[in-house]
């Protein structure tokens, strides 16, 4: 080979080079991806998703997806003449709904998810919360102007078991789990928010990092007039900025704050509509989102310090 030849492939080597702190940082860590967005609708980036969530695995982590799907429960309820209403930033879940959305989830999302995944391997399982009853919920009833408001089956979980998920890992699976959940008596299933199941599942499974993919660039300093976004947050400055913040990233924040506060070392929102997001968080010096941290660790870098 020539040396000009050997010039030309010098910056890739250097890519992988600046990767190794943090493949040696997360090498055998549990990293509990949430899935939504235009990630979950574009074709490109459901590929791109896939492959990175197979790069992680193949580099020695052990990821976890969790999803919701939104758009494609609207387009079903649609097609069925059901009204999609919401309250409180919440789904309003009637019995007929719960159904178009389990078989949403589990039926489509997770089966086309799962199908992408294993494209690259026999690496993917689908399951739901109710499955080995890895998520329970007991119905959720939000307060709106100080009154108790019904917003049918959707849940607020109460308890999580991971040993359907970690029995996956430890067989080197990619668990993909759609965000449902049983009642403790079994009666009733329940519809969950997504980013608060994965932050859930995050602390429960110890995970290292919980990421959630958004449609926005990350958490901005002062929108609507900056899109400047913050790179890094500790718990006590997001919770003074949640009340400020629009209804769609309250949920998403909220569980980047759960998930800190109950272990998981970082919680990081990124912009699902970039190709390759999550390689660009985890594996590079300036990431590319948001980040959640407890207290001033010395993370003066998006992926955190390596040391």
């Amino acid at each position: 080979m020539s040396i000009a030849r050997k010039h030309t492939a010098l910056p890739k080597a250097e890519i992988l080079i600046e990767a190794l702190p943090w493949l040696t940082r997360h090498n055998g860590k549990v990293v509990v991806i949430k899935f939504g967005g235009n990630a979950m609708i574009d074709e490109d980036l459901k590929a791109a998703f896939a492959q990175d969530v197979v790069f992680l695995r193949q580099a020695g982590l052990k990821p976890v997806v969790v999803h919701g799907g939104g758009p494609q429960i609207n387009a079903q309820l649609d097609k069925q003449g059901l009204v999609s209403e919401f309250k409180a930033g919440l789904r309003v879940t009637t019995p007929e709904a719960m159904d178009v959305v389990r078989m949403v989830l589990a039926g489509q999302v997770q089966r086309e998810l799962v199908g992408l995944l294993n494209q690259h391997g026999p690496l993917a399982v689908g399951m739901t919360g109710e499955d080995a009853h890895t998520i329970t919920a007991v119905k959720h009833t939000p307060e709106i102007d100080g009154e108790s408001v019904d917003i049918g089956r959707v849940g607020e979980i109460t308890a999580i078991d991971t040993g359907a998920i970690e029995a996956l890992l430890a067989d080197g699976r990619i668990p993909v789990i759609s965000s449902i959940a049983r009642s403790a008596d079994d009666h009733h299933v329940y519809n969950v928010n997504a980013d608060t199941a994965a932050a859930a599942l995050a602390a429960a499974l110890g995970a290292e990092t919980l990421m959630v993919l958004t449609d926005v660039e990350g958490l901005y300093a002062d929108w609507p007039n900056s899109d400047e976004v913050i790179s890094r947050l500790t718990v006590s400055q997001l919770e003074k900025l949640l009340p400020e913040l629009s209804s769609g990233m309250v949920p998403k924040m909220e569980g980047c704050l759960h998930a800190v506060r109950n272990g998981v070392t970082t919680a990081r929102v990124i912009d699902g509509r970039v190709q390759h997001s999550i390689l660009l968080e985890i594996f590079t010096d300036e990431g590319i989102g948001t980040m959640v941290v407890l207290d001033d660790q010395g993370l003066n870098t998006q992926g955190g310090d390596p040391a």
